[in-house]
């Protein structure tokens, strides 16, 4: 039997964002100006709304002994859970930018951190926005997190 997995998303332009989803992805590409990238040369920020209102951000960091290092993504939620662990994330926003080569489409994060958002919005009850900035002033807009990994890894999928 075949069966397939569709991916919803709201292509927008940046003009067309409301103005939090304009700060929050702003915040992101500032983020990305923090990111420590010599080997791969791709920076990469990542900004979190939560519920208060409050903004955090993170991003990538490098070392040469890879894998190493830690996606922005990641240093972002990891941050949130420690400083905020009860104020909820409601939006995320992520950008990158590099001196290497063109990016030509709207970018996605790796497939680690899209399990660990997924298992964020798991742990903390509801979902959450993600808007991924692209080119030309493209952005794509998720619902939440788990429309970026529709197949995902749970604990309580297991049994004992």
């Amino acid at each position: 039997m075949k069966r397939s997995i569709t991916l919803e998303y709201d292509e927008r332009s940046f003009e067309d964002l409301n103005p939090d989803q304009k700060a929050l992805l702003l915040e992101a590409r500032r983020a990305s100006n923090g990111a420590y990238a010599p080997y791969s040369r791709f920076f990469v920020g990542a900004a979190l709304r939560l519920d208060s209102g409050t903004v955090v951000s993170g991003s990538n960091k490098e070392n040469a002994s890879f894998p190493a290092g830690t996606c922005a993504e990641r240093n972002a939620l990891n941050y949130a859970s420690d400083h905020h662990p009860k104020d909820p994330i409601q939006s995320m926003a992520i950008s990158a930018h590099t001196d290497m080569f063109d990016i030509r489409e709207v970018l996605s994060p790796c497939g680690i951190c899209r399990q660990v958002m997924t298992e964020t919005e798991q742990v903390q009850g509801k979902g959450f926005e993600v808007i991924l900035d692209g080119p030309d002033e493209k952005v794509w807009i998720f619902e939440q997190a788990s429309h970026l990994l529709p197949i995902h890894f749970y604990l309580k999928e297991l049994k004992k």
